[in-house]
């Protein structure tokens, strides 16, 4: 039916030639390869296949073959044949039809995972690679913003959960273009970055637990479960059966940068949905499972992800397909930056055991097409490798849990946290010393995916998790969170106008510390879910936006966006270097001085819940006078005192009511007194007039 020529052993994947499309498949220990074409994805039969030559079609462990006369949009997948040898890692299995690992696009079923899973041919309903012409896209003119990470302010949000709600009132609600509808809502709160969940090819399918009260199966909806790494996922297209996955994303990225914002993909690279023994073989198990996963001594997977397997990602093939992936999003797709998912285990080798200079860590710390990207590594894993503070290289922020522990902790109240609330809001100097970090290398978060929203942290005192099925024994535990008095909803004014409190608290604090702050999208507005601390199977109104929550939360989301706006406006919260102790020559004042009520006397005490600090304007800004109070009683604090002619300004005080508890540029109110009386579990921000 086509006419073939034996094709090149790179690039790998599928790549649009003059006449036709070249083929290129590593398979190492494969015994024989066919390739599959099909005129429409759900066909039951291949309208066409070839079975490679391996005089002809193969040049050491690559297989190829061009084909003359296939096109772009065209349906495609392997079977591959090789020894059945689960002590040597071999699990090849050619009645399973498999999908090529660089596919730009695939089209998948929701019966695939289960017939994957079973004896027999899967043909019929296996998911399918969409061939795409990369070439046919006009960029016009769209380049990197190259944004500094000191000037950064990340939003981390889900595509599909940003509009999914009817409350979007968009044309495209759940897609790409969705969130391109939206974007003048970021533009207005002003963050600079959006850090998206994972947009690789992921199977929804892949949770075993139902609604415990509808019965409903439930869904991956976070993505955390990759098929593909170079294809965007095909669900976030609202029309995703044609391959115009790529074009739609590539739309979003235009939008975003020409808004002014940049692009950050959460990225899996440490497991693929394939799980354990008991998963469905889709793609790496059947074309290479002993190259693509780290396995231990009798041919079992070594599960270092928490979901069943682990890649091996320190193996050359495996590493050069990471790589290729990562210059692909950043060249064809023009995304700014990744955050890497579970990172730790980047650092581990073929049999699992960590690596003091990885070498695929480095790969991408020295490769000149990322030299210019964010990189950020959740620096741990579920195999029990911690590394913040120690992440190899120098390129790399990292993901702070540290302050989000301890800023919960000293603004619920508890005791011993003063000194390490002290540390998180100076940069976490202390976390990062043992490496040759900067301030910015810390990625401060109160709240992100993988726990409570910020209003769910000041609404309950346990997760509420019972819809996921599993008996609420999912997520986690330890959330150091206080319901202020309340469990769940409330309708005491006293309850609310605490929970608002806190809230701003925690907001204030996360957008004024050293580092680069990341705010979990919707907390601006409260968004609930209604204390589920692991929503990652619930793709519903449990995780979806409810934009109605802008009209009963506007307050907030205009404190927000002049918080946001007070730290892009001032350079001092925007260090580049750690505070050294230099004074200022026109107040005295070093960098940053601490207090507690008493001027120049902190109390960093077990029992302290109470702080105050001035941070020096340095000759760049004005001086500004910080004070936290969460003690639950109003506590008066001393003020510096100010050269002749300069006075203090009230910015921010949590306690007062919207518009009073942040001022807009200009509209600083004067503070003739020389202390301030802060209210209970409140935050003060005071600047000088003298810029």
């Amino acid at each position: 039916m086509f006419k073939v020529r034996p094709g090149y052993p790179r690039p790998l994947g599928a790549t649009v030639v003059p006449g036709g499309v070249n083929f290129s498949l590593c398979a190492l220990h494969a015994t024989g390869v066919q390739i599959l074409f099909f005129e429409y994805p759900h066909d039951e039969k291949p309208m066409w296949t070839y079975k490679f030559d391996p005089v002809n079609n193969r040049t050491y462990d690559f297989w190829h073959v061009l084909v003359e006369g296939v096109k772009a949009g065209m349906f495609y997948a392997y079977r591959v044949e090789g020894p059945w040898d689960i002590k040597k890692g071999h699990r090849y299995n050619p009645s399973k039809v498999l999908v090529d690992p660089y596919a730009r696009g695939y089209v998948l079923d929701y019966y695939s995972r289960k017939l994957a899973c079973q004896r027999g041919d899967n043909v019929h309903a296996a998911p399918k690679s969409v061939i795409i012409d990369l070439a046919d896209y006009d960029w016009e003119g769209d380049t990197p913003l190259n944004y500094p990470f000191t000037q950064t302010i990340i939003y981390e949000m889900h595509v599909r959960g940003f509009t999914r709600d009817s409350s979007s009132e968009v044309r495209h609600p759940g897609t790409y273009h969705g969130v391109i509808e939206k974007i003048p809502y970021l533009q207005e709160l002003g963050v600079t970055a959006v850090e998206l969940l994972p947009v690789h090819e992921y199977d929804q399918t892949d949770v075993i637990h139902s609604n415990p009260i509808t019965g409903v199966p439930l869904l991956n909806y976070w993505g955390y479960s990759t098929v593909g790494f170079f294809a965007p996922e095909s669900s976030y297209s609202h029309d995703w059966d044609t391959g115009q996955q790529v074009r739609e994303f590539r739309d979003l990225v235009k939008a975003l940068h020409r808004a002014g914002i940049e692009v950050i993909l959460d990225v899996v690279y440490n497991h693929t949905t394939e799980g354990d023994e008991n998963g469905p073989t889709l793609c790496y198990r059947g074309i290479d499972n002993s190259m693509y996963y780290i396995l231990n001594e009798r041919g079992q997977y070594m599960n270092y992800s928490g979901t069943g397997n682990t890649l091996n990602t320190n193996h050359p093939i495996v590493r050069t397909m990471i790589m290729d992936s990562l210059r692909y999003w950043v060249e064809e797709m023009h995304v700014d930056g990744f955050r890497f998912d579970l990172a730790s285990i980047l650092s581990r080798d073929e049999l699992g055991r960590p690596l003091k200079d990885p070498p695929i860590i480095w790969a991408i710390e020295n490769d000149p097409v990322l030299q210019n990207t964010k990189l950020i590594a959740e620096a741990w894993d579920a195999g029990g490798l911690y590394q913040v503070g120690g992440f190899p290289g120098y390129h790399w922020a990292e993901w702070n849990g540290k302050f989000r522990d301890d800023v919960r902790s000293f603004i619920r109240g508890d005791d011993g946290y003063a000194w390490n609330f002290a540390n998180r809001i100076m940069g976490s100097h202390d976390v990062y010393a043992g490496r040759r970090s900067l301030p910015h290398q810390s990625i401060n978060f109160v709240t992100s995916h993988d726990g409570f929203t910020l209003n769910d942290l000041v609404s309950y005192n346990d997760k509420h998790n019972f819809f996921n099925g599993e008996n609420n024994q999912d997520g986690s535990s330890d959330n150091r969170s206080w319901n202020c008095g309340e469990e769940g909803p409330s309708d005491d004014p006293q309850v609310e106008g605490l929970r608002s409190r806190q809230i701003r608290n925690f907001l204030t604090i996360l957008l004024i510390s050293q580092g680069t702050p990341m705010i979990l999208g919707g907390d601006e507005i409260r968004r609930t879910q209604l204390g589920n601390n692991n929503a990652y199977c619930q793709d519903n109104q449990i995780s979806w936006y409810d934009w109605t929550l802008l009209d009963h939360y506007g307050d907030l989301f205009r404190f927000t966006k002049w918080m946001i706006q007070l730290r892009k406006d001032h350079p001092v919260f925007q260090r580049e270097r750690y505070f050294s102790g230099e004074i200022d020559p026109t107040t005295n004042f070093p960098d940053i001085e601490w207090h507690g009520i008493r001027l120049h006397k902190p109390d960093f005490g077990h029992y302290s819940h109470a702080l105050a600090f001035t941070l020096a304007g340095l000759g760049v800004d004005n001086t500004f006078h910080v004070i936290v109070n969460s003690y639950w009683e109003s506590l008066e604090f001393e003020l510096p005192e100010l050269p002749r002619g300069w006075y203090w300004l009230r910015l921010v005080d949590t306690t007062l009511p919207s518009p009073e508890d942040i001022c807009e540029p200009g509209g600083e109110i004067p503070v003739t007194t020389s202390t301030y009386w802060a209210g209970a579990r409140s935050i003060v921000i005071l600047m000088t007039n003298d810029r």
